[in-house]
């Protein structure tokens, strides 16, 4: 194999890139589980798993799961971001596997925001 140039690896980052990407296309919607060690600790993992089984039945394309770290706000995790173009980013605390399913029909797909999870805004 030859030297690799910048164009090589640039091709290899964005082949990289949709393969690993949840859907391909424009985002409207960032979903950010927040899945620092507290996160962890408190359920992100369950969290998450009840997303991904909604990000399964939905046809839409312009949804992004993404994992981060914590949110800095241990007694609230574990923390869920919903970010909507054109909107401020709304951040749901003390979330559970019933609590993601709710906000993700209910906000990401109707919306409406689930004030009665929510922590902050912006």
């Amino acid at each position: 194999m030859g030297k690799m140039t910048i164009d090589d690896l640039k091709k290899i980052k964005e082949q990289t890139s949709e393969e690993t990407s949840l859907r391909h296309g424009a985002a409207n919607v960032k979903i950010t589980v927040h899945m620092g060690t507290c996160g962890i600790a408190a359920g992100a993992r369950e969290v998450m798993n009840a997303l991904m089984a909604e990000m399964g039945q939905t046809e839409r394309q312009d949804i992004r799961v993404m994992a981060s770290a914590c949110l800095g706000m241990c007694s609230s995790e574990p923390n869920v971001t919903v970010a909507v173009e054109g909107e401020e980013p709304i951040v749901y605390q003390h979330m559970d596997a019933n609590k993601m399913r709710q906000v993700f029909r209910r906000h990401v797909l109707e919306g409406e925001v689930q004030t009665d999870f929510a922590l902050a805004r912006g």
